[in-house]
C-alpha cells in the first residue's frame, strides 16, 4: 500500500523532505493507543452499518495481530510509513487485504492523532501522579522523623528566623500537592474525546461519538469538530504542569546543593546520589541535584516550544501541530527520571542537626524581640526601630544580644525590662509561631496530619 493521500500526486516526494516530514520516528510510541482507538472506531462503523459483521470481525482480528507484533517487538517499519497511523493501516492491509481500507471511513488522521495523544496521556499521567505521590510520602516521612530539628530559615539567602527542618520539608510537600491538583484538573479536560470530528467538519457516516467516548474511557465528547482537531491546549497544560513541577524540584535541588556544601554542612547526600571528580580525589559532587536543577530549563523550554508553535495558527489542523509530540514525550520522560531520583535523595539524605543548630545566631531572634516590645504596648514600627538599634550595638560591641547589658537596652527604650532575655531562645521563637501553617511544633504536627489526609 502506498501513501494514504497519494491519489492526486504523479511523482514521489523529495527524499530529504520525506524524512523531514515523517513522524513515525517519534509517534510510533502511540501504537497501542492508536490501535485501541481504531478497534473502537471499527466497532462504531459496525454499529453505523458501514461495516458488515464479517468485515468488522476481520478488521478486529487483523488489528489484534498488529498489536501483538508491536507488543512482541517484531513490527517492522517500512520506508513508506509516514506516521503511526500509516504504519498500522499498511500492516493491517498486508494481513487482511483490501477490507482494511474501510477502517478509515469518515475518519481523518486529524481526529485520530488528537484521540491517540489524549488516550496516551490518560495512561501515562496517572503514573507520573503516583511517582509524585511517592516523593510526597518521602518528604512527609522525613518531616516526622526530624520534627524537632531547628535550623535557620532564609529570605534573600540571608539568615532570617529559626524554623524547623520539618517545616522546610513540608513546604515542598505542599508545592507538590498543588502540582498534583493541577494534574488532576488537566486530566478533566484531557478526558474529552475528539474521535468522530473527522478532518474538521464532523462525521458523515452516523458514527455515535458518545458511544465511542464511553468505549474508550473518556468522560465526554468535544463539542466542536473544528476545535477538536485544532486544539492543543491539553498538551500545553501538561507541559505547563511539567514546567511548574520542574521549577519546584529545581528549588528543592538548589537548597540541597547549597546545604551540602562545606560552608553550610547542613546535609550530606548519600554516596549513591553523588559523583567524584576526574582530577580532584576529595570531591563528592551533588550531581543528582544539579541535574534536577538543570532539567527545569528543559521542561520550561518544551512549554515555550509549543506555545510558540500554536501562536497564530489558523483553524483548523496545520502540520505545525506535529511539533507537539516530541516536547510532550520529552517532558514526561524527563519527569519519569527525575521524580524517583529526588525521592531517593530525600529518603537517604543525612541531616546534620548539630551543624544546623550551630548556624543559629541571636540575630535571628530580632523579630521576637520586637514582638516582645509590641506586647508591652509599643507600636510595631517603633519596636522595629528600637531592636534595630540594639542589633547595631551588638554588632559594634561584638556581643550577642543576650550579653548586652540591660542599661544598654533601656537607653534605647525604657520599655525594655529584664525579662527581655527570656525571649532570646530559639525554641521559644519557633513555638511562638503557632498559627495554622506556622513552625511551632503543634502547627507542624497539624500540617503532617493534614498532609496524610490529602494523600
Amino acid at each position: 500500500m502506498g501513501k494514504l493521500w497519494g491519489g492526486r500526486f504523479q511523482g514521489e516526494a523529495d527524499k530529504l523532505f520525506w524524512d523531514f516530514h515523517a513522524s513515525i520516528g517519534f509517534d510510533i510510541r502511540l501504537a497501542e493507543v492508536d490501535i485501541r482507538g481504531s478497534m473502537a472506531y471499527a466497532r462504531a462503523l459496525g454499529k453505523a452499518g458501514v461495516l458488515t459483521d464479517d468485515e468488522l470481525e476481520t478488521i478486529q482480528t487483523g488489528l489484534d495481530a498488529v498489536c501483538s507484533e508491536f507488543a512482541s517487538g517484531i513490527f517492522t517499519v517500512q520506508p513508506a510509513d509516514e506516521d503511526i497511523h500509516t504504519a498500522v493501516e499498511r500492516r493491517l492491509r498486508e494481513l487482511i487485504g483490501p477490507v482494511a481500507g474501510k477502517l478509515h471511513t469518515g475518519r481523518s488522521r486529524n481526529d485520530q492523532i488528537a484521540t491517540d495523544v489524549r488516550l496516551f496521556l490518560m495512561q501515562v499521567l496517572p503514573q507520573r501522579a503516583e511517582e509524585l505521590r511517592a516523593l510526597q510520602h518521602a518528604l512527609l516521612a522525613r518531616a516526622e522523623q526530624h520534627l524537632d530539628v531547628l535550623m535557620p530559615g532564609y529570605t534573600h539567602l540571608q539568615p532570617a528566623q529559626p524554623v524547623r527542618f520539618a517545616q522546610w520539608l513540608l513546604a515542598y510537600f505542599w508545592m507538590l500537592q498543588r502540582d498534583q491538583e493541577r494534574l488532576q484538573d488537566a486530566l478533566k479536560r484531557i478526558r474529552q474525546c475528539p474521535l468522530g470530528a473527522g478532518a474538521l467538519a464532523g462525521n458523515a457516516y452516523g458514527v455515535d461519538r458518545s458511544w465511542l467516548a464511553q468505549e474508550l474511557g473518556f468522560d465526554d465528547v468535544t463539542m466542536n469538530s473544528m476545535e477538536s482537531v485544532a486544539d492543543r491546549d491539553y498538551i500545553i497544560e501538561v507541559l505547563s504542569w511539567a514546567a511548574i513541577l520542574g521549577g519546584h524540584l529545581s528549588r528543592l535541588a538548589e537548597d540541597l546543593v547549597l546545604w551540602s556544601s562545606n560552608e553550610f554542612g547542613f546535609v550530606r547526600l548519600a554516596e549513591k546520589y553523588t559523583t567524584g571528580s576526574s582530577i580532584m580525589p576529595q570531591k563528592r559532587n551533588p550531581d543528582s541535584m544539579e541535574l534536577v536543577r538543570g532539567k527545569a530549563g528543559r521542561l520550561a523550554g518544551n512549554l515555550m516550544t509549543l506555545l510558540v508553535v500554536v501562536k497564530g495558527l489558523p483553524l483548523t489542523y496545520d502540520t505545525d501541530l506535529q511539533e507537539d509530540k516530541e516536547p510532550l514525550f520529552d517532558s514526561l520522560d524527563t519527569l519519569e527520571q527525575l521524580l524517583p531520583v529526588v525521592q531517593g535523595v530525600i529518603e537517604t539524605v543525612w541531616v546534620n542537626q548539630e551543624r544546623m543548630l550551630a548556624a543559629l545566631n541571636e540575630g535571628l531572634l530580632a523579630t521576637d524581640l520586637a514582638d516582645y516590645l509590641v506586647r508591652k504596648g509599643l507600636p510595631f514600627r517603633e519596636a522595629h526601630h528600637a531592636v534595630g538599634q540594639a542589633i547595631l550595638q551588638s554588632e559594634q560591641s561584638g556581643l550577642p544580644l543576650s550579653q548586652l547589658a540591660l542599661p544598654s537596652y533601656q537607653a534605647i527604650s525604657p520599655v525594655f525590662g529584664d525579662d527581655l532575655y527570656d525571649v532570646l531562645d530559639y525554641t521559644a521563637s519557633v513555638e511562638s509561631r503557632a498559627s495554622v501553617g506556622g513552625t511551632a511544633r503543634n502547627s507542624v504536627i497539624e500540617q503532617i496530619a493534614r498532609a496524610k489526609q490529602v494523600l
